[in-house]
């Protein structure tokens, strides 16, 4: 069995969100092969020498599944994109490439965030190329802890603002790009988070069948996508 899981944005003042997750590794997750989280694991991540007392109790959970023998693979988010190696080490767990592509179910299959996939948004798509540059990552690790705090919360908000202002198109994947980039990896199953807007959706891909599963938030409720010999099925539970 594998597990797929994306956007908790996990942080102390939803402890409710912790407490499931906790109970999540706990229990289900300890019958895992494997364990995909795809991206914005935390609601903000200003650096691994900054990990507070409650990201790092997050690790030592991690760790203990993984130790146990679940692997543990994690992908970046647009609002942890600054998790490291330091943070993966005390995790257990593998930092994966957005996008990558992986065996999962007998198929190849593509994984993403999400993010890059919304291309009408032309002001996130600017502000994402100049976050993701290796140089902008240089600056951003070595400005004082404080400065990085206050940057994150300014993004944070303003992220809210114009999520709500825009349409929901605009924050939505576009199509075209979600099939120009399932035919460059040459993959007929593309699984994402970011959107919050967890389903399945049916697209032909160059005259065959093909699926893009998005997966769900952690807010109201939990979701989860297991793959086993009964094929993929997402589902939610409470928190």
């Amino acid at each position: 069995m594998i597990l797929l899981i994306s956007d908790l944005h996990l942080e102390q003042e939803r402890p409710d969100i912790s407490r499931a997750f906790l109970h999540f590794l706990e229990t289900r997750a300890t019958q895992a092969e494997a364990l995909y989280i795809l991206g914005d694991f935390f609601e903000v991540w200003v650096g691994d020498d900054a990990m507070s007392p409650f990201q790092r109790s997050i690790a030592q959970a991690l760790r203990q599944l993984s130790d146990s023998g679940t692997r543990i693979y994690l992908m970046h988010g647009n609002r942890d994109f600054m998790l490291g190696k330091a943070f993966c080490r005390e995790a257990g767990c593998t930092l994966l490439s957005d996008p990558s592509v992986v065996e999962l179910g007998g198929e190849r299959v593509l994984l993403m965030h999400g993010d890059s996939l919304c291309t009408q948004d032309a002001a996130y798509m600017k502000l994402r190329r100049w976050l993701r540059n290796p140089l902008s990552l240089f600056i951003l690790r070595n400005l004082p802890l404080t400065t990085r705090h206050k940057l994150a919360r300014k993004l944070r908000n303003e992220s809210r603002a114009q999520t709500r202002m825009k349409a929901s198109d605009i924050v939505d994947v576009t199509p075209s790009e979600v099939s120009q980039t399932m035919a460059t990896h040459g993959v007929h199953t593309l699984i994402h988070g970011h959107t919050h807007r967890p389903a399945v959706h049916q697209l032909m891909l160059d005259g065959q069948p093909a699926r893009r599963i998005v997966l769900g938030d952690w807010d109201r409720q939990g979701w989860a996508l297991q793959i086993d010999e009964h094929g993929f099925e997402q589902a939610p539970f409470p928190l």
